[in-house]
This record gives C-alpha cells, sequence and structure tokens, in this order.
C-alpha cells in the first residue's frame, strides 16, 4: 500500500465565496507546492471547472476527484465526487435543473466565473450558486449513487449549513461514503460525543477559498494507487485501505 496526501474540499473562483486568486492555475500550483497528491474540487453547485483543474494537476502529478459541494433543500452542505466527465456533465444538468432561480449579486455574493488556463474569463454564472436546490439530502445520496459517484455530507459539526446545525443527528439511513468534519474538532471529538457515528469513515479537509487555506487539513489515503475506485476502496475500509485524518 502506498500512503496519499488528499485535500477533498477546495473552491475556485466560480464559487461566489471563492477569492479572486482561486483560478484553476494558481490552485494546481499552490498544490503541487505544499505536496498534495490528491485534489478534491467542490464549487458550490457547480462542476464546471473540473476538468480544467484535472488537466492542469495532471501535469504536476497531482490526482484530481471532481464534483461539487451540493447544498440540499435543507441547506446542508454536501460533497459529492464522479469518476468521469460523462457523470459530471450529467449531475451538472441535474443541479442546474433543480438549483433556485435567483440571481446572483456580485456585489453582495461575489464574482461567479469560468475562467480558462491563463486565467481569462470564459463565463459568468448568473443564478446565485449557493442557494440551495429542491431535492432533499435523501434524494442527493440516492441520485449521487445511482450515478455511480461518492458522497460525503460536509463539515457536519460547523454551526451553518451542516447535519447538525440543519438536523442535530445523521439519520440513520443515510449511505454516505464518509463523513467529513471541519477543522474546529477532531475524530476522537465526535466520536466521543456522537457514539452512534463509531462505524463511520471521517475525512479532514481545507474547505479552502483562499490560495492560503489550500492543504490546511490533509487526510491520507493507504491504498494501492490513486484513482477514483481505490479512494471509494479506502473510504469503505475494504481490503486493508484505510483513510485518516492527518492531526
Amino acid at each position: 500500500m502506498n500512503r496519499y496526501r488528499a485535500d477533498l474540499h477546495v473552491h475556485t473562483v466560480l464559487s461566489p465565496c471563492g477569492d479572486l486568486e482561486m483560478s484553476p492555475a494558481q490552485i494546481t500550483d499552490v498544490a503541487a507546492r505544499k505536496g498534495i497528491d490528491i485534489l478534491g474540487v467542490t464549487d458550490h453547485n457547480s462542476t464546471k471547472h473540473v476538468a480544467l483543474i484535472k488537466n492542469l494537476a495532471e501535469r504536476k502529478g497531482i490526482f484530481v476527484i471532481g464534483g461539487a459541494e451540493v447544498t440540499t433543500r435543507e441547506e446542508i452542505h454536501c460533497l459529492a465526487f464522479f469518476e468521469n466527465n460523462d457523470s459530471l456533465v450529467k449531475f451538472q444538468h441535474f443541479l442546474d435543473a433543480h438549483l433556485a432561480d435567483v440571481k446572483n449579486k456580485p456585489g453582495v455574493f461575489g464574482y461567479q466565473v469560468v475562467v480558462d488556463e491563463d486565467e481569462m474569463i470564459l463565463e459568468e454564472e448568473e443564478k446565485l450558486l449557493i442557494s440551495a436546490i429542491s431535492k432533499s439530502l435523501e434524494e442527493v445520496q440516492q441520485v449521487v449513487h445511482q450515478m455511480g459517484g461518492i458522497f460525503i455530507p460536509a463539515h457536519i459539526d460547523r454551526p451553518s449549513y451542516s447535519l447538525f446545525s440543519q438536523l442535530g443527528f445523521v439519520p440513520p439511513g443515510l449511505k454516505a461514503d464518509a463523513l467529513e468534519i471541519s477543522k474546529q474538532a477532531t475524530e476522537n471529538e465526535i466520536k466521543t460525543r456522537h457514539p452512534d457515528l463509531q462505524a463511520y469513515t471521517f475525512i479532514g479537509s481545507s474547505d479552502a477559498h483562499h490560495p492560503g487555506q489550500i492543504g490546511s487539513r490533509i487526510s491520507i489515503f493507504e491504498m494501492k494507487r490513486r484513482s477514483f475506485d481505490e479512494i471509494r476502496k479506502a473510504l469503505a475500509g475494504r481490503g486493508g485501505r484505510k483513510v485518516w485524518i492527518e492531526e
């Protein structure tokens, strides 16, 4: 088995809360300098920067797992990852169809732009990407898994936009591949406070919105190689593969 340093929750300039310096080129440069082996691209309700970051990261020896940070109807944030471009495109259609028709106000929420390798603007997203979609937590989980994806509720311990803030608990029937905790908590603290979560795999990520935040929290994946399937197996603890949060 090999060990890989992963940051699975990074936003780009496409997210309204993402700093204007969070271009695909800048993100991959910083990730390479910080020795990140696996990078998760998770803009709010959009997958549109994944393909470019994959291309740029590959040149630097970084494996990208792409998806989005979805805001469910309950305003719970969840990470959804997919293996290939076809699945990402299909999931983008799902997001577009169910995202609330609320216009972004750049002066209030921030710019939402798709850029190219040279940081030239190609597109500006008009709908506010941090709005909730019309589908529930369970419905999003089902769609992600039906499409062969990985489903991880994000920063479950945060005081807003999390499972604990919105529901107060993890629904017993929720089929999560892992649970992400914020930088404000450790896995031991969460398991002590919530002993019913002992069986879950936990990851820690940076939730980076600024270049300096990339890699500020890391998960270690112990597995054979960097691939979508190996990541899924590591999250499930199959065949000796495992994941833990670097403390």
